[in-house]
């Protein structure tokens, strides 16, 4: 039914007034990074390069070690980088990622490295969508700072706020079935996947005489998506491991953000067993592998992370670069989740070749694209990578 079928309840949005423009407070991981933390991400995004778990590997390219891949980033922040982007409390809502944009300075996270956080609520628009009528676009950054003071990376994510109740009341994805795969499409699957690996093994290096306008990057692929899948995804981040983060004092609503109560994690249930407030098992990460937990907040079935589609492009734009390519700036739309069952592919054309003033290097504008096997959009949006001007 239409909106104006269907009466909707409206949005209040008083108290997130009172968070914008604020710095936001949160978890802060405990420990150092691990070789073992950098080996289960890369497992968790399907991006078997070997640059992130073989040490053997690793020691013949120009980092001479295991280094992260830059998605890794988002793994040194406690709630994939959003916190400050669901800030204020909204009764009855729930949220999902609307999109990421990446500033990458020059460091790269290696083992051992120690990163903090800093949080900042920016602002928000709200406007009328077909999934739930009255929305919250919601954005706030996260910057990274490593162990020597120096800026990793900041993220400016986007938070879609919504009622639960009116996205079912809509029910945007009614009939919205997932795909059933014969042994033959699965064999096909793997072969696009393995073709696609062969691309950047072998410690590829890219100049910018290897790049012209119009190139097409090779075809990444991943899924068919899974509950288990998706729960690998999950426990890839530090984060959700008990005690391995603590709170850093600073004012932040993300926990009383106005989750449904199935949806909300008990933390003094969490004293006796932490599993209460751990997300997954119980709070507002349960509808990601739980399907009757993703319909009561208007999904079909269960989803994947926001977090994961912008590591997805992330890495995509990395292993084409090559080792010596370097991911400078992404700004990714999330127009429609990986859902269990579907396959994601990533396609990207170059668009343009300039210069970086900051490094010398030349700066190669890709437009990526993310989209289903029935070619649904998942998520689309420019990547800018530096590449030498000569070979490496």
């Amino acid at each position: 039914m239409t909106q104006t079928e269907v009466e909707l309840l409206p949005l209040d949005t008083t108290d997130v007034d009172t968070w914008i423009g604020r710095p936001v407070g949160g978890g802060q991981l405990k420990e150092p990074i691990r070789t073992m933390d950098i080996r289960r991400w890369a497992q968790a995004m399907q991006n078997p390069n070997p640059l992130y778990y073989d040490e053997d590997y690793a020691e013949q390219s120009p980092f001479g070690r295991i280094v992260a891949p830059q998605s890794f980033t988002i793994c040194c922040d406690v709630g994939h980088g959003a916190t400050p982007a669901i800030q204020g409390s909204i009764p009855g809502s729930h949220m999902l990622f609307g999109g990421d944009e990446w500033w990458f300075f020059g460091s790269r996270i290696y083992p051992g490295d120690s990163v903090h956080v800093e949080r900042m609520a920016t602002d928000y628009r709200v406007t009328n969508t077909s999934f739930a009528g009255p929305t919250m676009f919601q954005r706030g950054d996260t910057t990274y700072i490593n162990q020597h003071g120096e800026v990793v990376a900041l993220q400016r994510s986007t938070s879609i706020r919504y009622l639960a109740e009116n996205a079912r009341r809509l029910a945007s994805f009614a009939g919205a079935e997932e795909p059933v795969w014969t042994m033959a499409d699965l064999d096909r699957f793997e072969q696009e996947k393995f073709d696609y690996y062969l691309t950047f093994q072998g410690h590829p290096r890219k100049s910018v005489g290897d790049v012209s306008v119009g190139d097409e990057l090779p075809r990444g692929v991943l899924g068919p998506h899974t509950h288990m899948s998706f729960t690998q995804e999950w426990r890839a981040f530090p984060f959700t491991v008990w005690g391995t983060h603590a709170p850093d004092g600073q004012p932040t609503s993300t926990m009383n953000a106005g989750w449904l109560p199935e949806m909300t994690a008990n933390h003094e249930l969490a004293k006796v067993n932490p599993a209460w407030a751990d997300g997954l098992n119980y709070g507002a990460s349960r509808g990601h592998v739980n399907d009757r937990w993703a319909k009561l907040i208007g999904m079909p079935r269960a989803y994947g992370y926001g977090a994961s589609m912008g590591a997805w492009v992330l890495d995509y734009a990395s292993n084409w670069a090559g080792e010596t390519g370097f991911v400078s700036h992404t700004k990714i739309q999330y127009r429609n989740p990986a859902f269990t069952g579907d396959v994601t592919y990533l396609t990207g054309t170059v668009t343009e070749i300039g210069d970086d003033p900051t490094s010398g290097d030349a700066l190669v504008t890709v437009d990526v694209v993310m989209a289903t096997q029935d070619g649904t959009v998942m998520a689309k949006g420019p990547a800018e990578i530096r590449i030498p001007k000569e070979g490496a």
